[in-house]
């Protein structure tokens, strides 16, 4: 969709949200932020512990209004999460844009901004469920060919959520802008696009299955 027959975003949800930077791409709707949480693999989450900041890449997935990590329970990221005000961010690379200019080169993105509080999924069906989730978003139908989790194991796995109720997005997906003199320019002008794709597996020697199982990337 180009940027003159975009309609208008909705309102930002909280005064830190709204894009301040280029505001004609921003997204506020929840269907938007929720295909681009659901569209990566990872996050990076921003906190901070004992006044310093530390910003964490981890792997994610959404459940409804929520967006998930899990991690150790030992873990000191997750501790710190439950503790106070985190900013979580994804970026998604669609496309290389050559101008006939260098300062008109640009990129097709998609973004997420996050901000709240993380709070931990106690009850250990849920837990479960989340889990399940999880490996099922990213490879679909392998859960139930799985070793069962123990309970030790669960004990041991931090879940934590955060809502997506005060997000933003920002996308660019159009193509070149040049100026009106560069036009003749004589070089290539266009976009190249960008995607991830799954590589050729490499079955473990001891694998007792040999079928590789399917992907979110098939």
């Amino acid at each position: 969709m180009s940027r003159s027959t975009r309609p208008a975003p909705s309102p930002a949800p909280s005064p830190r949200t709204r894009v301040r930077r280029l505001p004609e791409r921003a997204h506020y709707d929840a269907g938007t932020v929720a295909a681009i949480v659901d569209a990566a693999m990872i996050c990076t989450v921003a906190f901070q512990i004992d006044g310093e900041v530390h910003a964490i890449p981890t792997i994610h997935w959404r459940e409804g209004e929520h967006l998930y990590i899990h991690g150790a329970k030992a873990s000191r990221m997750l501790k710190a999460l439950t503790a106070g005000e985190a900013c979580v961010t994804i970026a998604l690379a669609d496309g290389l844009v050559l101008a006939r200019s260098a300062m008109h080169h640009s990129m097709n993105y998609r973004s997420v901004v996050i901000y709240g509080r993380f709070e931990p999924v106690i009850d250990p069906a849920y837990k479960l469920a989340g889990l399940r989730t999880f490996i099922e978003g990213l490879y679909p139908g392998r859960w139930d060919t799985l070793r069962p989790i123990s309970d030790k194991e669960l004990n041991a796995t931090t879940l934590l959520r955060i809502a997506l109720d005060e997000a933003s997005a920002k996308v660019r997906d159009w193509g070149v802008k040049d100026d009106a003199e560069d036009l003749d320019w004589p070089v290539w002008a266009g976009v190249i696009p960008l995607r991830t794709v799954a590589g050729e597996p490499v079955t473990e020697a001891d694998s007792v299955g040999r079928e590789v199982p399917p992907t979110c990337f098939d």
